[in-house]
């Protein structure tokens, strides 16, 4: 009788030991996900739910396991929003690791300096990840930069922060501002910066360029600047071929070859630099600026030293064949 209560002691410690075995291995042991796989975790999702949601993309064997063991387990971490990478076999212990901790999948959308705001749209629209329609931003209310985007996230969330962005940047910059501009307003920087922006992509001469508008500006000088030609043409993308004549003669709200002054608004989205150069432009005697043909320019204060150096320009030219 003694013996037959150590055996049925034995058999039960044996199946606790089986028990617990199988408990334990169903958390740590290799799960079911036969790759590497994205996985969406919604704002406000919690663990019942998200555990459905893992069973049903294949993630995990049984949802109602996996909340039982994590409740034992799994520590009182919550999980966090956001889109996570789930490796192949992970455990549901790792897998639950994952969305409780930092390995969110971070996304960016980059905007260079001086993309226009119909490429601006165009590459919005173009992420397969955003969701909803948008129109085409107003230029220059944009900053250039890489910006963080989740999964799921709205165009417009991503527009509005983009623009929020540039608020505050041109805010900060403009209480900074240096003093006696060739500009009166944050508006007018903005417009002028775009020009330095689709003018020079030489970040050294950029405060140079600044100043030579800004000269311009202050003397009632025509700025002719090409890109202010071009924009009313294709709104801000590359025209592809040489500026028409005609084109050259236009008027409109942009074409500084035909208007004293600004352009109606900006002709791009400028960065930060082409901003803080506008507002701390360089001491200058500048008016009259050229190509160099190495990507900057030659700078001149009189128009005879300026004629001189579009005669060299014009020789580089002829010199490749351009001419």
């Amino acid at each position: 009788m003694q013996r037959r209560g150590y055996l049925l002691a034995a058999l039960a410690a044996l199946a606790l030991l089986i028990a617990g075995w199988s408990f334990l291995g169903g958390w740590y042991g290799r799960g079911p996900l036969k790759q590497d796989t994205a996985f969406v975790v919604p704002d406000g999702a919690r663990l019942a739910g998200i555990a459905d949601k893992l069973e049903k993309e294949g993630a995990i064997a049984s949802a109602s396991g996996f909340r039982l063991r994590a409740r034992f387990l799994g520590g009182g971490a919550p999980i966090k929003a956001g889109e996570f990478m789930l490796p192949k076999h992970a455990s549901p212990s790792r897998i639950l690791a994952i969305l409780q901790g930092e390995e969110v999948i971070r996304r960016f959308v980059t905007i260079p300096e001086g993309m226009p705001s119909i490429m601006v749209y165009e590459r919005l629209m173009a992420q397969p990840y955003l969701t909803g329609q948008i129109a085409v931003p107003a230029e220059g209310s944009v900053l250039p930069d890489s910006y963080d985007v989740a999964r799921g996230e709205s165009r417009q969330a991503v527009l509005r922060r983009m623009q929020a962005a540039m608020q505050r940047r041109l805010a900060e910059l403009w209480a900074k501002r240096a003093p006696g501009l060739g500009v009166k307003t944050p508006q007018e920087a903005l417009a002028l910066a775009s020009i330095v922006e689709k003018e020079t992509g030489k970040p050294s001469e950029r405060r140079e360029v600044a100043g030579l508008y800004s000269n311009r500006l202050k003397t009632g000088m025509l700025l002719q600047a090409d890109p202010t030609i071009i924009y009313p043409i294709t709104k801000g993308k590359p025209l592809g071929r040489r500026i028409k004549q005609s084109e050259i003669a236009a008027v409109n709200g942009y074409n500084t070859y035909t208007m004293v002054g600004l352009p109606k608004g900006p002709i791009t989205n400028p960065g930060s630099a082409s901003i803080a150069a506008v507002l701390d432009p360089a001491t200058t005697k500048a008016l009259y600026m050229v190509a160099d043909g190495t990507g900057g320019h030659v700078f001149a204060d009189t128009l005879d030293q300026h004629n001189a150096n579009v005669a060299k320009w014009f020789a580089i030219r002829r010199a490749r064949g351009e001419l």
